[in-house]
């Protein structure tokens, strides 16, 4: 579909700098723009390719101020980010969205489905599951007996769900990622072996979830692992069994949760970030990458390093740790001064 930059202003409620005519039909990145492609400009590390772009219209902030000629008409919104996610979503709505039940698929006799669902060939739904209106349900997808799984939820291609979990309405699961598997639970014996603890429990997600590709959670030994509304999960994260997830909290690629920790709102967590068992962490937190977190965090707190520290005192830590070859170069002499004072008396 094509639309000239008018209508996009339009329906950005923007203000167009240039010729309002132009036709485009595609997104690019600014810095690969090409003739009839529309880009935006949110991070300032990428001002300079505005001036060279080929693409015909920029998404530009509100207050930016171009310090030399723009080829590209521009318009200007509040939030070019948040602009360019309305127009992609624009765009997916209007493709013709698939309904039914494929051939080569299996569907029990007893399950339940709202309108609209769609079920890929070789998916497999089992018995006493429910599934909400306008469900998607991608090839080789597995959903066990007793799941429930609200409107408006994307399953992608090889996606597992174990029995009794349940998944609000508006989540999207990517590809490979196992909702429900066993948590890592294991009685050590006295002959140095170990035996399995069952674990009965189950997962539940919220809506306005995301989780990522070949991401895990585990079912919990009892009731239930827990992710509240509206949490984001990049992919490869292992979230073990019985932790809760509190309500908009986005994690990284690479997290690891061991079992029963408890994570407030609004968190925020960096790639590799990893957590022991049964902690508590406070809302507002953020954890920079790659921290190793062993003790309960409060409310707020910003956190970096393993073990990890205060974020202030790990960037005062860093500054120390790089001019330790020449702190060690000035004891060496001080102590030859020193040797030399001993000998001298």
């Amino acid at each position: 579909m094509e639309f000239s930059a008018q209508q996009i202003a339009d329906f950005l409620k923007g203000e167009v700098v240039g010729n309002p005519e132009v036709i485009v039909n595609n997104f690019a990145k600014i810095e690969e723009g090409k003739p009839k492609t529309l880009t935006f400009l949110s991070n300032p590390k990428y001002t300079n390719y505005i001036y060279e772009t080929k693409a015909d219209i920029v998404l530009v902030n509100a207050d930016f101020i171009p310090e030399k000629e723009i080829k590209a008409t521009l318009i200007k919104v509040p939030d070019a980010y948040e602009a360019l996610a309305k127009l992609l979503e624009l765009t997916e709505s209007t493709k013709t969205p698939k309904k039914g039940v494929e051939p080569m698929s299996y569907v029990a006799p007893n399950v339940k489905m709202g309108e609209d669902v769609y079920i890929a060939a070789f998916a497999y739904v089992s018995e006493k599951s429910t599934l909400g209106k306008n469900c998607k349900v991608h090839p080789h997808v597995f959903i066990g007996e007793n799941v429930t799984i609200g409107d408006n939820v994307i399953l992608f291609s090889g996606v597992k769900i174990y029995p009794n979990c349940t998944i609000g309405d508006n989540t999207i699961i990517h590809s490979g990622a196992v909702i429900g598997s066993d948590g890592f639970g294991f009685a050590p014996q006295p002959d140095g072996s170990y035996h399995k603890i069952a674990q009965i429990g189950n997962v539940v997600i919220g809506n306005d979830v995301e989780i990522g590709a070949n991401t895990t959670i585990d079912r919990a030994v009892m009731g239930s692992t827990i992710i509240k509304n509206g949490v984001k999960l990049d992919n490869l994260i292992q979230i073990a069994h019985n932790v809760e997830i509190g309500e908009h909290t986005v994690m990284a690629s690479q997290v690891g949760i061991s079992g029963s920790t408890k994570i407030g709102d609004k968190c925020v967590f960096g790639g590799q970030v990893g957590l022991a068992g049964h902690l508590k962490i406070g809302n507002n937190v953020k954890l920079g990458a790659q921290s190793g977190i062993m003790s309960n965090i409060k409310d707020g707190s910003e956190i970096i390093g393993s073990p990890a520290i205060p974020i202030r005192n790990f960037y005062q830590s860093s500054v120390i740790f790089r001019k330790l070859p020449d702190m060690y170069k000035q004891l060496g002499q001080l102590e030859k001064e020193i040797t030399k004072i001993k000998e001298e008396i």
